[in-house]
């Protein structure tokens, strides 16, 4: 999955809470100063690219929708962080928040509870 840049992400962001959108109506939705429409137009095409959304046709305009679900984009950003940072090794990402402090003992107590849960399935 290819990454996206954090402008890209924020559009999508509204994909993914709208559904489907002309690039007019997410002009509306930003917040003073909006940006201009041909930016967004340029992000959303962009975006289309990369295979996170596609477009129906209405006369001359385009409705635009997400293709890739959050979580998909959110999932596969981890593994690639994972594989990229921490030669593909999560107990290693997990041994770099407890080193870290980000984790607590107790967090990772119930993350215990939760692969155990898993692996009785």
């Amino acid at each position: 999955m290819k990454q996206l840049t954090a402008k890209e992400e924020e559009v999508m962001r509204y994909f993914w809470e709208n559904d489907a959108l002309f690039v007019k109506q997410l002009v509306e939705m930003y917040p003073e100063p909006k940006p201009h429409f041909n930016t967004l137009s340029t992000y959303v095409r962009a975006l289309e690219e990369k295979g996170f959304l596609s477009h129906e046709t209405f006369g001359t305009t385009y409705r635009y929708f997400a293709v890739i679900t959050e979580e998909e984009y959110r999932n596969g950003t981890l593994r690639n962080v994972v594989r990229r940072y921490f030669d593909n090794s999560y107990l290693s990402v997990v041994s770099s928040l407890i080193k870290e402090e980000n984790i607590s003992v107790e967090e990772v107590r119930k993350l215990l509870d939760e692969v155990e849960k898993l692996n009785e399935n």
